[in-house]
C-alpha cells in the first residue's frame, strides 16, 4: 500500500456538497457516497475529523442580509450543521464506522459537548469525530471552525471538499476561461481576495502553518488521493 502523506486530517465538507444535484437539503445518495469515501480513508489508518457546513439548509449571512438579526441567523446556521452531522453519523455507522458527534453548543441528547482532549482520544482510538455547530459563536464561519479545530487537534492538513476541482481566479461556472491554480500561498489567497475561505480562517491556517487542499468531492476516491499526497485540486500553504 502506498504510504500516507497525512496521518491526522480535518475534512471540511460544505453543506452544498451534501445536497447533490438537488441543490438544497440532504441527498441520501450523496451522503452515502461521501460516507463510503470516508470509510475507505478510515480503513487506511487515517485519524479523521470532519467539519460540516450548513449551507444546504440555511446560511446565516443570507438571513442577515434580509433583515434578520445576525446572531440569530448564525445560531440557526449552527443548527443546520448539526442536522448534517447527524446525517453523516448515521450513514457512517450504517457502514460500521464508529463515530462521535461533538457540538460546540450544548445538546447532550444527541451530541457530546466539544472537549478537546476527548476529541483527540476518540481519534487515537480510531473513531471518526464530527464537529458540529461551528465554533459555537455567531459571526464565525465553519471555515474558521475548521481552521480552529485543525490547530487544536494538531492536524497535518485540512482537506476542503467542494463541488469544484480546485481554486480558480474566477467562477469556472460563469467564466469558461477561468484559470485554475495548482499551488497558492495564504498570502496569495488574502491579497487576491480568492473565495476559498474567509480571511479569519486563512489567517489562522497561515499563522499555524496548516496546509489546505481544495478538491472535488464528487470524484470517487479523491479523499484517499488527497491523504496519499497525490496532486489533485489546489494546495494552499505548506511552505510559508
Amino acid at each position: 500500500m502506498q504510504e500516507l502523506k497525512y496521518k491526522r486530517v480535518i475534512l471540511k465538507l460544505s453543506g452544498e456538497a451534501l445536497a447533490g444535484n438537488v441543490g438544497y437539503g440532504i441527498d441520501p445518495q450523496t451522503i452515502l457516497s461521501v460516507a463510503q469515501q470516508i470509510k475507505e480513508v478510515h480503513n487506511m489508518g487515517v485519524e479523521l475529523a470532519l467539519i460540516v457546513g450548513g449551507g444546504n439548509i440555511w446560511r446565516g449571512i443570507a438571513g442577515s442580509a434580509k433583515g434578520m438579526d445576525r446572531a440569530t441567523a448564525d445560531y440557526m446556521g449552527m443548527l443546520a450543521t448539526v442536522m448534517n452531522a447527524l446525517a453523516l453519523q448515521d450513514a457512517l455507522e450504517n457502514l460500521e464506522v464508529v463515530t462521535r458527534v461533538q457540538a460546540a453548543v450544548e445538546m447532550r441528547q444527541f451530541a457530546e459537548p466539544y472537549i478537546r482532549r476527548r476529541a483527540i482520544r476518540h481519534l487515537e482510538k480510531g473513531r471518526v469525530v464530527i464537529f458540529a455547530a461551528g465554533t459555537g459563536n455567531p459571526y464565525f464561519s465553519t471555515d474558521t471552525a475548521a481552521a480552529l479545530r485543525a490547530a487544536e487537534m494538531e492536524a497535518e492538513v485540512i482537506l476542503m471538499a467542494k463541488k469544484v476541482d480546485g481554486v480558480y481566479d474566477a467562477d469556472p461556472v460563469k467564466c469558461s476561461d477561468a484559470k485554475k491554480f495548482a499551488h497558492l500561498s495564504y498570502m496569495d489567497v488574502l491579497n487576491k481576495g480568492l473565495q476559498v475561505m474567509d480571511s479569519t480562517a486563512a489567517s489562522l491556517c497561515k499563522d499555524n502553518a496548516i496546509p489546505l487542499v481544495v478538491f472535488n468531492i464528487n470524484v470517487e476516491g479523491n479523499i484517499a488521493r488527497a491523504v496519499l499526497g497525490e496532486e489533485i485540486g489546489t494546495t494552499i500553504g505548506g511552505c510559508e
